[in-house]
């Protein structure tokens, strides 16, 4: 008695601890059991990625303030940041990468490209 494909069902010719009878069916079956949790990652990473290319537009001189209007006016998402730095006076900046903001008053903020 053969064992039978995961994916497909059809008989497993080979290695006796073969799941599957082809790599088009390996990969059929791993997409669909890791289809949630990389649809998260997948929408996480486009919104970091669109937070980076709106800082990087925003800020050519790697130093430069803008206002809040301008960031969500672009597009920019405030609940997806990669690291926070605060410095010892207790400011805190929010990092996507490399690029970096600061809230300051009145609804404007000081963007930054951190050194590498």
């Amino acid at each position: 008695m053969g064992k039978s494909c995961l994916e497909c069902g059809d008989n497993i010719v080979g290695r006796v601890d073969k799941k599957f009878c082809s790599d088009a069916c390996r990969n059929a079956y791993n997409n669909n059991v890791n289809k949630d949790s990389k649809n998260l990652i997948r929408n996480t990473n486009n919104r970091l990625r669109k937070n980076y290319r709106i800082l990087e537009a925003l800020n050519p001189d790697q130093k430069t303030k803008t206002s809040r209007s301008k960031l969500i006016e672009n597009g920019f998402d405030f609940n997806y940041f990669t690291s926070i730095y605060t410095t010892k006076a207790g400011a805190i900046y929010y990092f996507v990468y490399d690029q970096g903001y600061l809230p300051l008053e009145g609804d404007f903020y000081a963007l930054v490209k951190r050194e590498s």
